[in-house]
């Protein structure tokens, strides 16, 4: 098995959740393997959610936007670690993703086209999500709308794939022995890189 790039992004605001467990054993069975590993902890990083200007002017990156971008060209395979809230993504995470997947960066405009140029080419992801409602329920009610959104509207339209996904549902009612188990299926996930 070739050694990858990885990027690991923590989209929980808190460092200290169960989703920031389930990280640090992507993190741990990636590195036993060989692989090369890059962490961004949203939580932990200081930059404005808010796209003020939309996409008419660019709003100015921190340097934890900058370092984050020079950390998912590095990679070759992006790992997204967040809890499902209000069947979508965290609001940090929405906007990490509002600042640095801008146009001529992620994706480009054709000029005088309804098409564009995917810039993130190459590159694969895995979303690992949980969620406090049954995953059939997900399924059933919402369709996976933050899934696909997730999936879909934002990396396979910027060109990453395949983009896998591992979902982890009724997340409040699960025990130590349940959690532990979920916690060794991600372990095992960053170990084959995937």
């Amino acid at each position: 098995m070739k050694a990858k790039n990885i990027l690991v992004i923590l989209g929980h605001p808190n460092s200290e959740s169960f989703c920031g467990a389930l990280a640090g054993a992507y993190i741990k069975g990636a590195s036993a393997a060989g692989h090369a590993v890059r962490v961004l902890r949203l939580g932990e990083m200081v930059f404005n959610p808010d796209l003020h200007q939309g996409y008419r002017a660019r709003t100015p990156w921190e340097p934890a936007l900058e370092a984050a971008w020079a950390d998912i060209q590095w990679s070759e395979h992006m790992v997204w670690i967040y809890p499902t809230w209000w069947g979508t993504i965290p609001a940090l995470m929405k906007g990490f993703i509002d600042r640095v997947f801008l146009p001529g960066k992620a994706f480009k405009y054709r000029e005088n086209s309804p098409l564009w140029d995917k810039l993130l080419k190459g590159k694969s992801a895995r979303l690992i999500t949980t969620m406090d409602s049954p995953l059939w329920y997900n399924w059933l009610i919402y369709h996976n709308a933050g899934h696909r959104a997730m999936k879909n509207a934002t990396l396979k339209f910027c060109g990453v794939k395949p983009v896998k996904i591992t979902a982890f549902g009724k997340l409040r009612w699960q025990q130590t022995p349940a959690r532990e188990k979920m916690l060794s299926k991600v372990e095992n996930l960053g170990g084959f890189g995937k």
